[in-house]
C-alpha cells in the first residue's frame, strides 16, 4: 500500500463530453480555472489539454501558452503536465480503408506534437507510449516507436519529464526500452490507464498485470474511467501507485449527479483518507518524481 499518494486531476482531455456536461471546462481560462480549483481541492498535478471554443479537441500553443501563464500568476503550487497526445488522431474512410477521413484525422510529426512544450516548459509532459485502437469507430491513436523517441529525446533536452502512458502491456514493454536506452533521465513514470475500449480493461487483474511488470524504483499512478474512476483510486493506493481522476476520464460525482473537476479530486482525498492514507503537496511530489523545485 502506498501511504503518501499523489494525485493528479486530468482537466478536459479531447473526448466528446463537451455535449454531455455543462461543467466540462473549454477555454483557457476555464481550464485554468478549473486547475486552480483542483489544486486547492488537494491535487499535486494537474493534466491538461486545450480544446476549441467550439469545444473540439485542438492543439494550439497559443491556448496552452494562456493555461500555464494563468495558473502560474494565479500563485497556487500545483505541478503542470501538459499533454503530447495530440496530433495522432487517425480515421480511415468508411468506404475506403486505404484513404483518410479528413474529418477525424490530425497526424503531426513529432516536433509539432511537442512545439507547445518549448514555449510553456511545463514540468511534466505526456508520452503515449504506443498505437491504440480507440473504441467502435474506424479511429485510432498513432504513435510510432520512432516518433516517440523522438519526442522522448526532446522532452529530455528541455529538462520536461514525460509521464509515460500505457493502455496495454506492450506499451509498458516500449515504455522501459525508453528507459533502457537512456531516453527516459532519473525515476521513470508511468500511468496506466485502463478501461479505454480497446486497451487494458478497468479491473484490479488488469492493473496488476501493468505493477507486476514495473521496474524497480519506477514512480506510477493509474486510473479507469467512467464508473470504475474511484474504484481504480482505491486499487492504486493498494497496490502501492498513485492516483489520477477528473473529467477527462469521468463526468460523474456519483450517479446521475455531474461533478467538477475539484469535485472528483475532493472525493479522491476522502477515499485516501479513508484507507488510512494521505495526499501529497506538490512540493513532496516534487521529490518523489525527481523534480526541480519551481521558483
Amino acid at each position: 500500500m502506498n501511504n503518501d499518494v499523489v494525485i493528479s486531476c486530468a482537466l478536459t482531455g479531447a473526448g466528446d463530453t463537451t455535449g454531455k456536461s455543462n461543467l466540462v471546462p473549454i477555454t483557457p481560462k476555464q481550464i485554468a480555472e478549473a486547475g486552480i480549483e483542483a489544486a486547492k481541492a488537494g491535487a499535486a498535478i494537474v493534466h491538461c489539454h486545450v480544446r476549441e471554443p467550439s469545444g473540439k479537441p485542438s492543439r494550439k500553443p497559443a491556448y496552452y501558452k494562456e493555461v500555464c501563464d494563468r495558473i502560474r500568476d494565479s500563485g497556487v503550487d500545483v505541478i503542470i503536465n501538459l499533454t503530447c497526445g495530440m496530433g495522432g488522431e487517425l480515421t480511415l474512410d468508411k468506404n475506403d480503408p486505404m484513404k483518410f477521413d479528413p474529418a477525424g484525422t490530425d497526424l503531426a510529426s513529432a516536433d509539432e506534437r511537442i512545439e507547445h512544450l518549448e514555449l510553456c516548459m511545463p514540468e511534466i509532459a505526456t508520452l503515449d507510449c504506443g498505437t491504440l485502437n480507440f473504441g467502435d469507430s474506424d479511429g485510432m491513436a498513432i504513435f510510432t516507436p520512432s516518433v516517440l523517441r523522438q519526442m522522448a529525446k526532446r522532452m529530455k533536452e528541455l529538462g520536461v519529464k514525460p509521464e509515460m502512458e500505457v493502455f496495454e502491456l506492450g506499451h509498458l514493454w516500449f515504455a522501459k526500452q525508453l528507459v533502457k536506452e537512456g531516453l527516459i533521465p532519473g525515476t521513470p513514470m508511468f500511468q496506466i490507464c485502463l478501461g479505454i475500449p480497446w486497451g487494458a480493461p478497468a479491473d484490479s487483474n488488469a492493473m496488476k498485470a501493468f505493477v507486476d511488470q514495473m521496474p524497480e524504483g519506477a514512480y506510477w499512478a493509474g486510473f479507469g474511467i467512467s464508473r470504475m474512476q474511484m474504484p481504480m483510486v482505491a486499487q492504486a493506493v493498494l497496490m502501492g501507485g498513485n492516483v489520477r481522476v477528473g473529467l477527462e476520464d469521468n463526468i460523474y460525482l456519483e450517479r446521475g449527479k455531474l461533478a467538477t473537476n475539484a469535485q472528483l479530486v475532493e472525493k479522491a482525498v476522502r477515499i485516501i483518507e479513508l484507507l488510512g492514507a494521505h495526499r501529497v503537496s506538490p512540493k513532496e511530489a516534487r521529490g518523489k518524481l525527481g523534480l526541480k523545485p519551481t521558483n
